[in-house]
């Protein structure tokens, strides 16, 4: 057979059993005027990353969901993030909150600014809840990737050391928040914040061990 009739049979074949992607991951919008949309290609990035990495078959192109949408249950894995305000009503902290405790996941990524609205945002949502500091030994530091001293610091803000936060319901770690750290902005492509390559690597490891963590929490 003709070499290239036959490489072209090869690829026609593995295309064909290429599977479609499973999965998106989710953005989450909310109201307020905060710019819950920053970071564009952070998502595409880490989905890729985590394809390359776990195995998976996630779809690079992540869907936006509002928070207080019904579509939001369709997604185990949110990402949120912003410069400025966040608001949510009732009703929309009531979505979240019922869509957390039914095994969905928070990942609140603070792109500077957002940590004094999203507070209490969040305490609208829990109660009953504080944001406490994860510990080095959790899972989400020891998965995939180890990071024995923490979350990683990938962006200098306000020059202070990075914090890995979480609210934890029942024994059950339902929102992470990583705080003076610019997790996203390391996902991002290289040229749009020049970050070195190995802060990269580091942030879209940490983003890798947050997703697993997610998917196998549900």
């Amino acid at each position: 057979m003709n070499k290239f009739l036959l490489a072209l049979g090869l690829l026609l074949t593995l295309t064909a059993f290429t599977p479609e992607p499973t999965m998106k991951l989710g953005l989450l919008k909310y109201a307020g005027g905060g710019d819950w949309y920053a970071n564009p290609t952070a998502l595409p990035n880490l989905a890729a990353f985590c394809n390359n990495q776990l195995g998976t078959n996630l779809d690079v192109n992540y869907a936006t969901v509002e928070v207080g949408s019904a579509e939001i249950f369709n997604f185990p894995f949110f990402h949120m993030t912003g410069h400025g305000n966040v608001v949510f009503s009732d009703a929309e902290a009531e979505n979240l909150r019922t869509y957390l405790l039914a095994g969905g996941f928070l990942h609140i990524d603070d792109n500077y600014g957002m940590d004094p609205y999203v507070r209490p945002a969040m305490k609208k949502v829990f109660p009953e809840h504080e944001f406490v500091e994860v510990p080095f030994d959790h899972p989400i530091y020891n998965n995939k990737f180890q990071f024995s001293n923490g979350i990683p610091k990938i962006h200098k803000h306000d020059d202070l050391p990075a914090k890995g936060y979480g609210i934890i319901h029942e024994g059950r770690l339902v929102c992470y928040y990583s705080y003076e750290t610019d997790l996203g902005d390391g996902w991002e492509d290289q040229e749009v914040h020049k970050d070195p390559q190995d802060k990269r690597i580091q942030a879209l490891r940490m983003g890798a061990n947050i997703v697993k963590f997610a998917f196998e929490a549900e």
